[in-house]
């Protein structure tokens, strides 16, 4: 009908994934503070690297976000700084469809 549909999402989260989106790097997965705080809640914080920079997020200011580890050839999380990059798929974390950490 060319009707626009009947709801569009917008908000918090997805303020927060759109700066989070555009300030992220390839080959890198980058985390909110929510997620860090349930990765170091299941004693994991060692999985991740808090960014030097902050994110301006529309609505909220600067949010701390992290980057996540990648694993090295002998299975140890490796730290990297902002400026690494990893062409190798499998050195880092699976997600699923919705962008879950598997």
């Amino acid at each position: 009908r060319g009707e626009k549909s009947g709801f569009q999402l917008f908000g918090d989260t997805v303020n927060t994934a759109s700066r989070m989106e555009s300030t992220g790097m390839a080959n890198r997965i980058q985390v909110s503070q929510a997620t860090a705080d349930l990765v170091a809640a299941s004693n994991k914080a060692h999985w991740l690297k808090k960014r030097d920079e902050l994110v301006e997020a529309k609505g909220k200011g600067k949010i701390q976000t992290y980057w996540v580890k990648t694993k090295t050839a002998s299975n140890t999380v490796s730290s990297t700084d902002d400026t690494s990059r990893s062409d190798d798929p499998s050195s880092s974390l699976s997600l699923d469809h919705k962008g879950a950490i598997l």
